[in-house]
């Protein structure tokens, strides 16, 4: 039961390449289990744990809790060092810290620099909650003369007006229409 947490990671690596969880006996050797009742007690553990469930047709699928990421306990100082990490840890699932309603949620690509001083660069997926109203400030993904943008919800005066974040940019001041497409909640890179 001490290698739960190993062996799940083991089975984490293997969805994340092949999309599906392994069977039983894939299980027995992606693990190096010699038996099945050995795999039948992880699998146990780990369904008993939220990590895994089974799917209607007997498969195994991943459960609630199986894209949970180790948080550790400590933080990190981007100034001066602080001490290493302690062993406690708990966890958090990307989805449940980023993403509050699934179904209103769209992760997009961002192409171009016009939001780099807000931190937001090219390549980097910005995750977006589908809503048709922002407020003043937020960074939004938004429709002007049928074309998306990503910038930031301003006014003036009485006309809405769209910000970028890089003065080689100007500010948008949309002739037509302009529409909220959604909300930036959150943003991720990969280095």
């Amino acid at each position: 039961m001490a290698n739960d947490i190993d062996y799940l990671g083991k089975l984490q690596d293997y969805y994340a390449d092949q999309k599906i969880l392994p069977s039983y006996a894939a299980i027995a050797q992606l693990l190096g289990f010699k038996s099945k009742n050995a795999v039948t007690a992880l699998v146990a553990r780990l369904k008993l744990q939220n990590f895994i469930e089974s799917a209607t047709d007997g498969r195994l699928k991943p459960g609630r809790r199986f894209f949970e990421r180790v948080l550790a306990e400590s933080t990190v100082q981007a100034g001066f060092a602080t001490a290493a990490l302690s062993d406690r840890s708990d966890s958090l699932s990307i989805d449940d810290y980023l993403i509050e309603r699934p179904s209103d949620t769209v992760l997009i690509t961002v192409k171009g620099d016009s939001m780099i001083d807000a931190g937001i660069y090219q390549d980097d997926v910005v995750i977006i909650e589908k809503k048709q109203a922002a407020n003043i400030g937020d960074i939004v993904v938004a429709i002007v003369d049928n074309e998306f943008t990503l910038k930031t919800l301003g006014r003036e005066g009485k006309e809405f007006v769209l910000y970028p974040a890089n003065k080689a940019y100007p500010t948008i001041r949309p002739q037509g229409q302009l529409e909220i497409f959604g909300v930036v909640v959150g943003q991720f890179r990969k280095y």
